[in-house]
């Protein structure tokens, strides 16, 4: 039996202006300073990215919000799954997701991912492994953890956000970060609960979060395969090395710390260039194998180029375009269909434009990629 697929992109809000950013970017920073400054560094980069009709727009706007929702339905996304920043009780970029939820009338699907990462200089820091914290969350005040569901309720309790069996999803991007993670998770379970839900079905992202053996994942019903970092990962002597780092770590920040020195110097001023054909043949070869009894969901790419953020030190992927997404797409979907335990396929992503990675309409493809997928599901729909 063919399964309804549930396309569902990551929504990155960093593109509107917040005083935090003024302070730590400059004034009136937002992803497009990095879009438009980026340069191209071989002879046929992809570089810099152009939005179509030159729509560097605000996401501040409420029509603009409007229209991403509006052109993400008519090609047959399912819903956003927005990045939400929480530090401390500390808001950043919020805008975007409580102006959705402030206007019903906006027709989306939508589901929140924390992104639970600390923010560091490293855009601007001279090398990588010099960079500093901007901004934390230790995780560990309890009120906090209080506070935080209390927030995120209002979003739970609306009938646009995505659940499962009456249990809202909730993505945690690294959930092995949160010391006290299973006593965070038991009491925003028994808070839901108590508001009339039959709990939450969590959801941890990062491909890290995947290959770290040394956090209990058993409270999540679903990881997803984030790539490309996931099929990166699979085989590769450094994510090896993390996994090692945070066995026998006793400190988990130590070990990541020590990853992220190891990572950044490996990496300092040489341009990773990798091949979007290979990477997706990895990506169709590998079967769903979840580290726990979690269910994994699968995770397309449409391309992937961090250089407007870190210049030489960056990764990119050639032989990018949508005909090829498209291909590969379909395939995904029929993998799911046969090999998956869910009906959800994440997409990186709707709005990465500094990282690559966007189905938004720019100047070289123009609607390629939202028409691919558009394509995808009618003719599969067609061909039932």
């Amino acid at each position: 039996m063919n399964k309804e697929i549930k396309i569902i992109p990551l929504y990155l809000p960093q593109f509107h202006t917040i005083p935090e950013n003024d302070e730590w970017w400059g004034k009136g920073f937002t992803e497009w300073v990095n879009v438009k400054g980026a340069k191209p560094l071989f002879e046929g980069h992809n570089q810099p990215r152009v939005p179509l009709n030159d729509n560097y727009y605000d996401l501040s706007d409420i029509e603009t919000l409007k229209w991403q929702c509006k052109i993400a339905k008519e090609h047959g996304i399912y819903g956003f799954c927005m990045y939400h920043y929480w530090f401390k009780g500390k808001l950043l970029l919020e805008k975007p997701m409580e102006m959705l939820l402030a206007h019903p009338e906006i027709d989306i699907k939508y589901c929140i991912s924390w992104a639970n990462g600390e923010w560091r200089d490293s855009w601007k820091a001279k090398n990588k492994a010099d960079s500093k914290v901007l901004i934390f969350d230790d995780f560990d005040d309890e009120q906090g953890w209080i506070d935080h569901f209390n927030y995120m309720l209002p979003f739970f309790k609306d009938s646009r956000y995505m659940c499962e069996n009456n249990k809202p999803l909730l993505v945690i991007y690294t959930p092995y970060v949160i010391l006290k993670l299973n006593k965070m998770l038991d009491l925003w379970t028994k808070m839901a609960n108590e508001a009339g839900f039959d709990g939450i079905t969590y959801i941890y992202q990062s491909a890290a979060s995947y290959f770290n053996t040394a956090w209990d994942s058993s409270k999540f019903q679903y990881g997803i395969e984030m790539n490309p970092g996931y099929i990166n990962g699979h085989g590769n002597k450094h994510s090896k090395l993390h996994s090692l780092l945070m066995k026998y770590s006793v400190n988990i920040k130590r070990a990541l710390n020590i990853k992220r020195s190891l990572m950044l110097k490996r990496t300092k001023n040489e341009l990773q260039i990798f091949d979007y054909d290979s990477a997706w043949q990895k990506l169709l070869s590998l079967k769903p194998t979840p580290r726990g009894n979690e269910t994994m969901i699968p995770c397309a790419f449409t391309d992937w180029d961090n250089t407007p953020r870190y210049g030489k030190e960056g990764w990119v992927y050639s032989g990018v375009s949508p005909e090829k997404f498209k291909k590969y797409f379909a395939q995904l979907i029929e993998n799911t269909r046969k090999y998956y335990n869910t009906d959800m396929i994440f997409v990186f992503a709707w709005n990465e434009w500094a990282e690559g990675g966007y189905l938004e309409p720019d100047t070289k493809n123009g609607w390629g990629n939202l028409e691919a997928i558009r394509d995808v599901l009618k003719e599969m729909d067609n061909a039932k």
